[in-house]
């Protein structure tokens, strides 16, 4: 019969219960196993999930041939999946017993793309947390996904290969992986400059040095602004040394200091110092104050009190929120007080006390 050349009909909770006892079976022998699991049915919520999916689905090489891999990565066939530099490997569950083995290579980003994408991102990109989140302007955005010339790889810098029987260039299992790689950047966004081979960091240090260029040209410039050595700190990064306080004496006060001999001329002839109330003196006696009531005296000061008064940790908007400094700023700061051993990282972002 014609009917018995075709495969059985497997329904998709019956492949997502044999996809998860494979897991477990799995997980027994390797317990760092890390599969591909979505919740709920978007398959990637962050920019750049969604921009490796929409990248991919963009060209026609690809288009007609990836959407199998949907359903895969939605009922869990992809039961691990690992991002290297330039390649990723993957087990996706298929048919059979065993499952697939897919291999993906990634060429290399190359020099004179990487230094346009460079140029182009100087002075759009304050941190690399902005980066990470995929909170950048949407023209920086539309660069990064430019055919041919953005971060994200053509087909032609794209190779697969899996070890199903399957004839066709790209298998469901390969579009299955190819998906998962989209979720995983959900996860960790770094993996993605792992992927093709580039330095993150040099994408925001180019747009940190172009700042810092045009604040030294600005200070090269006369202004009748007024910087205070505490800017100055915090912005160069320079210690600036406090003045030293003058010595006292007792010419203001008219008080005798220990030590010292009568003076020649009568008093009546010496201007009478004079006597303050009561109620002034107790006012001329600086009240005081605890060091949490003491007002930081610089830039620096203001940003490691406002983290030991949080000891839950503080993220860099909220100093910005509590101090009014800019990202540079507040970067420049808490490098230096980590330096000095003035804070800590509580985790990636969050600083505390140190």
């Amino acid at each position: 019969m014609r009917y018995g050349r075709y495969p059985r009909y497997v329904s998709v909770a019956e492949k997502r219960a044999k996809a998860e006892k494979k897991l477990k079976q799995l997980k027994k022998k390797n317990p760092h196993i890390d599969p591909i699991e979505i919740e709920g049915t978007a398959i990637a919520r962050t920019w750049w999930g969604k921009a490796w999916n929409k990248n991919l689905e963009s060209y026609a090489d690809y288009s007609n041939r990836i959407g199998r891999g949907r359903s895969y990565v939605r009922h869990g066939a992809v039961l691990d999946l690992r991002i290297h530099s330039g390649k990723v490997d993957a087990l996706v569950q298929g048919s059979g017993s065993k499952p697939y083995s897919v291999t993906i290579q990634i060429k290399a980003m190359g020099e004179t793309p990487w230094r346009d994408m460079k140029t182009a991102a100087e002075g759009k990109l304050d941190s690399l947390q902005e980066l990470l989140a995929g909170k950048f302007p949407k023209a920086l955005g539309e660069i990064f996904t430019t055919r041919g010339k953005g971060l994200f790889p053509s087909p032609e810098e794209i190779n697969f290969d899996c070890s199903c029987p399957d004839w066709a260039t790209m298998c469901k299992h390969v579009a299955a992986t190819l998906y998962g790689i989209g979720a995983r950047f959900d996860q960790d966004p770094e993996l993605f400059f792992k992927l093709r081979q580039v330095k993150m960091k040099d994408l925001v240090s180019e747009a940190v040095e172009e700042k810092t260029r045009e604040l030294l040209k600005k200070a090269g410039k006369k202004t009748a602004r007024v910087i205070e050595d505490s800017d100055l700190a915090d912005v160069f990064g320079i210690d600036m040394e406090s003045p030293t306080a003058p010595k006292a004496t007792g010419k203001k006060t008219g008080k005798k200091l220990k030590g010292t001999k009568k003076p020649s001329k009568p008093m009546s002839k010496l201007a009478k110092p004079k006597v303050l109330p009561a109620k002034a003196e107790k006012n001329a006696v600086p009240k005081k104050t605890s060091p949490a009531e003491k007002e930081p005296q610089t830039l620096f000061e203001s940003v490691v009190a406002v983290i030991r008064e949080n000891k839950k940790g503080v993220t860099a908007a909220m100093i910005r929120e509590k101090t009014g400094l800019n990202e540079t700023q507040i970067r420049n700061i808490l490098y230096r007080a980590k330096q000095r051993g003035a804070i800590k990282n509580k985790e990636r972002g969050v600083y505390i006390s140190g």
